[in-house]
């Protein structure tokens, strides 16, 4: 059976020298940025303390698949997915995922979909890849949120050349199901585009949720797409810096294959070492936190009906990240601002997400349930 796990101390973790942790005065509660706040998993810790006891801190070897067959293990374990270690190459992390995808799969000025509210760093890696954003929202009829597949169409008929999928969607949660995914390939296709499917928060799906990789919904997908996936939000391993690029057509894999060598030297060892026990030793520890983080809803769910109930909560399927909105509290476009300034909890700006983010911010609950507790009083009484 997984053994509980329990958010560390505030003693701790405000020793801890990560971004999180070096933003703001002691005084602010710091919820915004997605680190969580659990320990590490033990067999990461321990394969992470082996290394270092033997001064194992060089390069990665030359072409080591261990990570990638213990991802591809466990991907075929809880989700029905084998994707073949030898089409897939690491590098540093996500964002180097798709930047480096996109660069070969457009040209100067094409445009790329996102579907907002989405992960900010989207606006800036597309042209940095030298593409142009195309916004399509997510749809939203008030009780349920998904993929505007009428809305994509449209834009890759005026132009646009792919879409950049978040998939769980960050900040919602948001599972997409199959039948979604398979028409999302479908028109993609049909317009000769493609899908860079970032996947990141796919480990963190909840108990009874199914996640569907978009290289496994068809043979267009597998086509046209390049996955980008990780350990580093499952497992807290942000800072040791390991992604994979996976691929599933000849033509994706030769893309991937042609990439210079250092955008794959650039992976962490130490994430390389970490990925790899996660993923193969570190799936109890995984479904135990993805317990605790479930409690963490229902208990932001109970604080926000009692001490908020003007502010409504998405209830997320994946990952540890809530989305809030705000816009009842009369705290503007941005009311992370307020919640900075006056309840001195920090939380992500929703705006920053794309306009359906304004009057929404986000928070961090990859932690202690008393945290929780402390950031909804103190939103509660500035409200007041």
């Amino acid at each position: 059976m997984p053994i509980p796990t329990a958010a560390e101390p505030m003693s701790v973790l405000r020793r801890r020298t990560s971004v999180k942790w070096r933003s703001y005065p002691d005084d602010v509660l710091p919820m915004f940025v997605a680190e969580m706040d659990f320990p590490l998993a033990p067999s990461i810790a321990a394969a992470l303390h082996e290394a270092v006891d033997l001064g194992d801190t060089g390069y990665i070897p030359g072409r080591d698949l261990s990570a990638a067959r213990a991802f591809s293990a466990f991907a075929e374990d809880e989700w029905g997915w084998a994707p073949d270690p030898r089409r897939m190459r690491t590098t540093t992390d996500v964002s180097v995922v798709i930047v480096e995808s996109l660069r070969r799969l457009i040209r100067p000025g094409d445009g790329v979909i996102v579907t907002s509210p989405v992960y900010p760093p989207f606006y800036d890696m597309i042209p940095e890849a030298g593409g142009t954003v195309v916004d399509v929202p997510l749809h939203d009829d008030g009780t349920s949120i998904s993929l505007d597949i009428d809305a994509i169409d449209a834009a890759l008929a005026a132009g646009a050349r792919g879409v950049l999928l978040c998939s769980p969607h960050n900040p919602l949660g948001l599972v997409h199901d199959r039948e979604t995914l398979e028409r999302l390939a479908a028109v993609v296709e049909r317009h000769g585009g493609f899908v860079v499917a970032d996947e990141i928060h796919a480990p963190l799906a909840y108990a009874g949720v199914t996640f569907t990789p978009y290289l496994s919904v068809s043979d267009a997908a597998r086509a046209h797409g390049i996955a980008a996936e990780s350990g580093s939000k499952a497992f807290n391993l942000a800072g040791l810096k390991t992604a994979f690029f996976v691929a599933e057509s000849d033509a994706m894999t030769d893309l991937i294959r042609g990439l210079p060598a250092e955008v794959e030297y650039r992976t962490g060892h130490f994430g390389l070492i970490a990925t790899r026990e996660g993923f193969a030793h570190g799936r109890d520890w995984l479904h135990a936190t993805i317990a605790a983080i479930e409690q963490n809803v229902d208990h932001l769910e109970a604080e926000l009906a009692a001490h908020l109930p003007s502010v409504r909560l998405r209830r997320p399927s994946a990952s540890f990240l809530a989305w809030l909105d705000l816009s009842a509290l009369g705290w503007g476009e941005d009311p992370g601002a307020i919640a900075l300034r006056d309840a001195r909890v920090a939380l992500a700006n929703g705006p920053a997400f794309g306009p359906p983010g304004f009057g929404h911010a986000r928070m961090n609950i990859g932690c202690a349930p008393e945290t929780i507790t402390e950031a909804v009083r103190r939103l509660a009484a500035v409200s007041r």
